[in-house]
């Protein structure tokens, strides 16, 4: 790791104004320094600016951007009302992970694709130009959906799934008005750029999250992983279903680890609405998701499988 300054801020203003790398949890900026993949001059430590609690919003509930993990996925109204998110934050990591992870840096988390977090190696994420080491490589656990040539790693994170599904927006403030942005943009695809991985602007800090308000339904929350704990997810699929006799009345999903975000197909969940659940549904919803899916690989077994878990969660949301 090399040298750097570290400084506190006092409030939100110095975040927004800083000439430095921010840190909260540091659970991955602190990994990608000792590996030389981040060299920040300076960190400001934004921990103590507020911006850590749970509050109602309208029908809805707004989470700080310092909120941790932990306290998020236990808050009582999130696990009664929006279980979803909680369920995804508890896939996600160790518990003394998630008592440091906070909101707002578990949405800036860097994918975790070896190339890129070894200085060896091509990534055009790390040193644009340089090349994608991932093609024709070790590539598992990458991207079959909305990939390019220079860039197939995946975005790892299990919150930002749910809270895609959820449509929840991320709140930001800058030097001027603050904005909103819905999760499902707030990520973006990595084109001839992957190095810009969502709509940040410079001097741009998210302050928190807003839920929508809670829809009644089936919350599932499916990880395929290597391994049931701490491990990151080879796909996840997060659902909001909810049935009304007999037929699909509503239906919210978001797929991670398939993609440089957290995939979002408003094509889905209008083909399932309204409709009667069954296998021959449930196969034309993985139809849609797949029509574009392109394996490398190492990771062609990433499309069967994606068919297959969309499939069992519907089939346990919908009691077929």
């Amino acid at each position: 790791m090399r040298a750097f300054d570290y400084t506190r801020a006092s409030a939100l203003p110095d975040a927004v104004a800083a000439d430095a790398k921010l840190i909260a949890g540091g659970t991955n900026l602190l990994d990608l320094m000792k590996l030389e993949v981040e060299t920040p001059d300076s960190l400001l430590d934004i921990n103590r600016i507020g911006l850590d609690l749970i509050e109602p919003e309208g029908d809805g509930l707004r989470i700080g951007a310092l909120v941790t993990n932990s306290d998020c996925a236990a808050d009582p109204r999130i696990r009664k009302d929006w279980p979803l998110l909680s369920k995804a934050i508890l896939a996600g990591a160790s518990p003394q992970l998630r008592n440091k992870a906070t909101t707002g840096g578990n949405l800036c988390q860097r994918t975790r694709c070896g190339y890129f977090m070894d200085n060896r190696s091509a990534c055009n994420k790390r040193q644009p130009g340089s090349g994608c080491a991932a093609m024709g490589g070790f590539n598992r656990i990458h991207a079959i959906l909305g990939a390019s040539d220079a860039c197939i790693a995946t975005y790892p994170g299990d919150m930002a799934v749910a809270l895609s599904a959820l449509d929840a927006h991320v709140v930001i403030a800058g030097s001027g008005d603050a904005r909103t942005v819905r999760v499902r943009d707030f990520h973006v695809l990595p084109g001839d750029k992957p190095q810009f991985e969502n709509v940040l602007q410079k001097g741009e800090v998210i302050t928190g999250v807003t839920l929508p308000a809670p829809v009644k339904g089936q919350h599932i929350y499916r990880k395929v992983r290597d391994r049931a704990s701490y491990a990151f997810a080879l796909l996840s699929v997060a659902a909001v279903i909810r049935m009304d006799q007999g037929r699909i009345a509503h239906a919210q999903l978001a797929f991670g680890s398939l993609a440089h975000k957290p995939w979002h197909d408003p094509r889905i969940e209008e083909l399932l609405t309204g409709e009667t659940p069954s296998t021959a549904l449930f196969d034309k919803a993985s139809d849609l998701l797949l029509e574009n899916a392109q394996g490398h690989g190492a990771n062609d077994f990433k499309i069967p499988l994606a068919r297959r878990t969309l499939a069992a969660v519907l089939a346990e949301a919908t009691g077929v």
